[in-house]
């Protein structure tokens, strides 16, 4: 029987396995972005999954309205929260605009005065400003110009992701059981088991993220109040949907409040700078420490390096399952790396 293992496995065998296994990762290394959206879609379809069965099973005096259009339920809930949102917050962004533009020749020299009041921008004279901004503006069109393919592309990456994650909620099943038989059948049991405990932490990532958002969403709008900013309740609004966004979404927040505040004063300026640099401090030392521990199950040490190194692999995208993705990695890693002391 030896003999006869040492046959099957020849060296002929043996480098055709090696040059297919190189092929294999070479293949992946290629399409490694389609794979990645692939991933993302399939771990934000297992995160919303308790949603689409939570509305699956809302009942109406025993009328079960969404029991098979369930999944139709959240992109019609993302499309009227975007037309709720533009519907409140563009008209009277559109209104201070067109305002703004027929008095912008009266205001003009007002504005330039108040630069000259900005440290070290009164050694330039009116003629050097008004060509830094020619200049700047003649390179941001240009910007926008180049990198429109590339706008192009994420966003079609946007749309198709979307559809995947639908698909992937529709159809995971027979996914998940195609996946789960590659596997031997003596360990495909416990690999089923350790998935469906990770399923439950990950679906519970949506909530603690609820809640983050929630929090600096009403922490930003009673701010915005008290400091009498123009759109208070719009930029609430976006800078909590924005929570989601792992930094990037924190950076747009901060330059559209300040750029919204220097309109009327620079001391409102300085008190959204305040706000954030406190904000910012006390969410990443003790609300998501707390929160996606109570929720998902894991310190607040694993959750920064998770948010770290998520990031650094796969920018903005990787920040965003970084932490449902820890938690997958936690549960295989408990499962079959971690010795456990015989009961």
């Amino acid at each position: 029987m030896a003999e006869s293992a040492r046959k099957s496995s020849n060296p002929q065998q043996q480098i055709l396995f090696a040059f297919g296994l190189a092929l294999a990762f070479y293949l992946a290394w290629l399409v490694r972005e389609e794979l990645v959206l692939l991933y993302v879609s399939g771990l934000f379809a297992v995160v919303l999954a308790p949603v689409v069965r939570a509305v699956s099973g809302l009942r109406i005096r025993g009328w079960q309205p969404f029991k098979r259009g369930a999944v139709l339920v959240l992109p019609l809930v993302v499309v009227a929260v975007l037309v709720a949102f533009g519907a409140l917050a563009l008209p009277p962004v559109i209104r201070d605009l067109n305002e703004f533009t027929k008095e912008m020749p009266s205001r003009a020299p007002i504005l330039l005065e108040k630069l000259k009041e900005i440290p070290f921008l009164d050694q330039f004279n009116p003629d050097d400003i008004d060509a830094k901004i020619q200049q700047f503006a003649s390179q941001a069109a240009a910007y926008v110009l180049v990198s429109m393919k590339d706008w192009a592309g994420k966003l079609f990456d946007i749309v198709m992701g979307f559809v995947l994650t639908m698909y992937f909620i529709l159809e995971g099943d027979v996914a998940y059981r195609w996946f789960l038989s590659f596997f031997p059948p003596q360990s495909r049991g416990r690999l089923d088991l350790t998935l469906r405990r990770a399923e439950i932490r990950m679906g519970k990532w949506l909530l603690g993220q609820g809640s983050l958002m929630l929090v600096l969403g009403i922490t930003s709008t009673l701010v915005y109040l008290s400091l009498h900013m123009r759109y208070a309740y719009a930029l609430g609004a976006l800078t909590g949907l924005l929570n989601i966004i792992p930094v990037i979404g924190a950076a747009v927040c901060i330059a559209l409040a300040m750029l919204v505040a220097a309109i009327d004063s620079w001391g409102r300026v300085i008190g959204v700078a305040i706000f954030y640099a406190i904000y910012l401090q006390v969410e990443n030392s003790f609300l998501v420490p707390r929160i996606m521990k109570s929720s998902v199950g894991l310190p607040g040490l694993a959750i920064l390096v998770a948010l770290l190194l998520g990031s650094a692999l796969a920018g903005v995208v990787g920040a965003m399952v970084a932490v449902p993705t820890a938690v997958l990695v936690t549960e295989l890693i408990d499962e079959y790396l971690v010795n456990r002391v015989p009961a």
